[in-house]
């Protein structure tokens, strides 16, 4: 049990939870958004009242209903579109304004003893240990003592 409650609490279960949650609130808040104000803009576009759920067509007395499919669609769609723009588009471009500067990779050189690549500013190679500062053969780099 002391393992399973260790589980339990550990910080990633935890954060899990809490965004589960969060996400079916605002699936929530953006399937109202989508039911009050961009279905029934639809129906304007359409000339019709924007809910379908209740058409269908019948073939030899069966009867096919294809409107909940389709206000299932148009809802999937709709609230997609919402997301995207009202969601996904600016937290990219604040992610690019403020975190575009931090991927910025190390110059690499190869060890002379295992050929591996390591930082040109390593004294040491991470893979054989061999000391590689101050060698002829390793590019030197300003702050390498021999």
């Amino acid at each position: 049990m002391k393992g399973f409650r260790n589980f339990l609490v550990r910080g990633n279960v935890v954060d899990l939870a809490v965004g589960i949650v969060i996400g079916a609130a605002f699936t929530a808040v953006v399937n109202g958004f989508v039911r009050a104000f961009l279905t029934p803009l639809v129906g304007l576009a359409t000339g019709s009242v924007g809910d379908y759920s209740n058409r269908s067509f019948t073939v030899s007395r069966t009867a096919f209903p294809f409107g909940a499919f389709l206000n299932a669609v148009f809802s999937f769609v709709l609230t997609a579109t919402v997301l995207y723009f009202l969601v996904v588009l600016p937290v990219t471009k604040l992610h690019d304004r403020f975190l575009s500067g931090q991927d910025v990779e190390a110059p690499k050189a190869e060890c002379p003893e295992c050929l591996s690549s390591i930082p040109a500013a390593a004294r040491r190679c991470s893979f054989c240990t061999a000391e590689v500062a101050g060698r002829s053969d390793f590019p030197a780099q300003p702050g390498n003592r021999i």
